[in-house]
C-alpha cells in the first residue's frame, strides 16, 4: 500500500509544479506577478466602477457562497495559492513554495515575509492556521457553506485533519486521505482566502473585510455600492493596484446597467445576457465573452413528498423539451447541457444520455402518479450561468408542465432572499446553477454529495455516488479518474436529482478605453491591473 501512495503523491507534486513552470520559479515569483497581457502603466489617480446585479450576501469568505460576494472578496483578500489569469493552473501567492510528503498526506508551505493585513496585523503562519481551523470540525458552523466542500469532513474521511504552525513562516497541513483537488481548493475565491485573525476574533469580517490584497475595504452601503481603495502598504510593490479606487455598484436591472455603461457612469458591467450584446456594442462599448465554466439546472427536492422517488422526477423531466428552451431563451449564448460538466472541461462526455422529451409519456406517467401541482422557487437576478435570471426559465418550464396536466406555482425572490428560501427547502423544484471554482471535476460533481443544502439544492443522498466522489478525490488525474466522474454523471442522469439545462457563455460589457482587467474562468473579475483612458 505504501508504494502506490508515494508514487501518487509525487505525481501530484510534479503536476502542480509543472502548472507554475518550475520549482525555482514558484519559489521566487510574487503573488500576481506581471505576465504578458497585463495592463501597462503605473498606479494612477482614477476609479474603476463595476456594476453587478445583486448585493453581496456578505464579505467574510467563510460565510458566503455567491458570485456577487466573491467579486468583492477577490479584490480584498489573497490565498496561499492563486490561479493563472486565463486558466486554473496554480501559481504562488501568500505561500511562496511548498513540499509534499511521499504518502501525499502532508503539505508543508513556506510563507511570504513582510506581509501585513489591512488593519496592520502581521500575516504569518498563525494567521493561516486561524483561518483554516475555524472552518474545520468541530469549530465550523452551519453558516459556513463552503467549509466541508473545500476542506473535507471526518464523516467522509476527506480533507484536512490538522494544521500546525511550527514557526512564523511555516504551515504544515495534514490530510486524512490523498486529495487530487486539494491544491486547487486552496486558490478558490471562497473559504480559502486568508483574513486578518484580529478581524476574525472581532466577528466583523462579514461587514468589514480585512485581507492582504491590493485593495482595502472602505464602505458598504447595502443595495447601493461597495467602495474599495488601493492598499498603499501592499507587500508586493511591483504588483500594487493601478486604480486608486474601486466601486462595486449594485444595479439590479440588466437594462439599467447597460444604460449606466452607455452614460459613462460605470466602466464594467457583469450579469448580462445575449439580449443586450448588440445594444452595448452599438453604444460604442465592448463585450468580452468566453465559454463559461458553469452549469444551469433545475433541481428536484429529493426530500419532498412529490419527488422522493425517481420515477416522479423522471416523469417531469420527460415533459420538458430542454434543447428547445435553450435555443429559445439563450439564442446561441448558451449550449444544451447533456452533462453536468462544461463541454470543454475534462472529463466531459457527449454520450451521457439524459431523459428525452416525450410529452405523451410524461402526461400519462404524471397522471398515474397523481401529480397535478408542483411548487417552485426561482431567482429574479441575472446569474453567470443564466443571464436572463430564473423567472424566464421557470415560466418556460411551467408552460410545458401545463401541457402535461400539471400546474406549477412560481415564487420569485431577489437573489439574497432566494438563497434563504432555498436553504429552508419549502419547495418541490428550484432553479439554480454553479460556476466552477477551480477547474477540477470534483468541484462540480461533489455538489450532489454534500450535506449542505445551499450547495446540494436537490438534497440528493446516494451512497454509491458518495463512494465514487471519495474515490475520485484520491485518484490522480487521467483516464481512471475521468471514468469515475463519468459513472457519477450516469448516476445523475439515471436518478434525476437535477434536470441539466445549459452551459452559458461568460459575458461582460466594458467601456472603450478600459483595459487590463482579468475576466477569469471562475467568473470573477480581477481589477488590480485595470486601466482606463481619459
Amino acid at each position: 500500500m505504501e508504494a502506490p501512495q508515494a508514487q501518487l503523491s509525487r505525481r501530484l507534486f510534479v503536476q502542480a509544479m509543472a502548472a507554475v513552470g518550475a520549482t525555482s520559479a514558484f519559489a521566487l515569483a510574487g503573488c500576481n506577478s506581471k505576465r504578458s497581457g497585463s495592463a501597462s502603466g503605473s498606479a494612477g489617480d482614477y476609479t474603476i466602477t463595476l456594476a453587478q446585479g445583486a448585493d453581496p450576501r456578505g464579505l467574510d469568505p467563510a460565510l458566503v457562497e455567491d458570485g456577487e460576494s466573491a467579486e468583492v472578496i477577490v479584490q480584498v483578500y489573497e490565498n496561499l495559492l492563486q490561479y493563472e489569469d486565463t486558466s486554473c493552473s496554480l501559481r504562488p501567492c501568500l505561500a511562496k513554495s511548498y513540499e509534499v510528503s511521499d504518502d501525499g498526506l502532508t503539505y508543508t508551505f513556506t510563507l511570504q515575509t513582510g506581509v501585513k493585513f489591512h488593519d496592520g496585523t502581521d500575516f504569518n503562519a498563525a494567521a493561516v492556521k486561524a483561518n483554516l481551523d475555524r472552518q474545520l470540525e468541530p469549530n465550523r458552523t452551519e453558516d459556513m457553506p463552503y467549509a466541508s466542500f473545500t476542506f473535507g469532513s471526518k464523516e467522509q474521511n476527506s480533507g484536512i485533519d490538522s494544521v500546525e504552525a511550527p514557526d512564523d513562516t511555516t504551515v504544515v497541513i495534514k490530510l486524512r486521505a490523498v486529495s487530487t483537488a486539494f491544491l486547487a481548493n486552496l486558490a478558490m475565491s471562497l473559504a480559502a482566502p486568508i483574513a486578518s485573525p484580529k478581524a476574525i476574533e472581532a466577528g466583523t469580517l462579514n461587514e468589514k473585510p480585512v485581507g492582504t490584497g491590493p485593495f482595502k475595504f472602505v464602505s458598504w452601503t447595502k443595495n447601493s455600492d461597495v467602495k474599495l481603495a488601493r492598499f498603499e502598504e501592499y507587500w508586493d510593490k511591483d504588483n500594487a493596484a493601478k486604480p486608486k479606487n474601486v466601486v462595486i455598484r449594485i444595479i439590479a436591472e440588466s437594462a439599467t446597467r447597460v444604460t449606466a455603461l452607455a452614460n459613462g457612469e460605470v466602466d464594467i458591467i457583469t450579469g448580462i445576457d445575449e439580449a443586450v450584446v448588440d445594444q452595448i456594442e452599438s453604444n460604442g462599448n465592448k463585450i468580452s465573452q468566453a465559454d463559461g465554466m458553469n452549469i444551469n439546472y433545475m433541481a428536484f427536492n429529493c426530500t419532498s413528498e412529490l419527488f422522493k422517488n425517481k420515477e416522479a422526477r423522471i416523469a417531469v423531466a420527460k415533459a420538458i423539451d430542454v434543447p428547445t428552451i435553450v435555443d429559445s431563451l439563450y439564442k446561441g449564448y448558451g449550449t444544451y447541457a447533456n452533462s453536468v460538466m462544461p463541454t470543454w472541461m475534462a472529463p466531459y462526455d457527449k454520450d451521457v444520455v439524459q431523459t428525452a422529451y416525450d410529452a405523451a409519456a410524461a402526461k400519462e406517467e404524471l397522471a398515474k402518479l397523481g401529480i397535478t401541482k408542483i411548487s417552485c422557487i426561482t431567482y429574479s437576478n441575472p446569474r453567470p450561468y443564466n443571464g436572463k435570471g430564473g423567472t424566464a426559465l421557470a415560466e418556460a418550464i411551467q408552460g410545458y408542465l401545463r401541457e402535461a396536466g400539471v400546474e406549477m406555482t412560481i415564487d420569485q425572490y431577489d437573489w439574497t432572499s432566494y438563497k434563504d428560501a432555498e436553504v429552508r427547502g419549502n419547495f418541490d423544484i428550484c432553479f439554480y446553477g454553479w460556476v466552477g471554482d477551480n477547474g477540477d471535476p470534483d468541484n462540480f460533481m461533489n455538489l450532489l454529495a454534500d450535506t449542505d443544502p445551499s450547495l446540494n439544492a436537490a438534497r440528493f443522498n446516494n451512497d454509491e455516488y458518495k463512494k465514487l466522489i471519495a474515490q475520485g478525490l484520491q485518484t490522480p488525474n487521467g483516464s481512471a479518474r475521468d471514468d469515475i466522474y463519468l459513472q457519477c454523471e450516469k448516476i445523475i442522469a439515471s436518478e434525476q436529482p437535477w434536470l441539466p439545462i445549459s452551459h452559458a457563455k461568460a459575458l461582460i460589457g466594458y467601456k472603450q478605453g478600459v483595459d487590463g482587467f482579468v475576466f477569469h474562468p471562475t467568473g470573477n473579475t480581477y481589477l488590480r491591473n485595470c486601466t482606463k483612458s481619459a
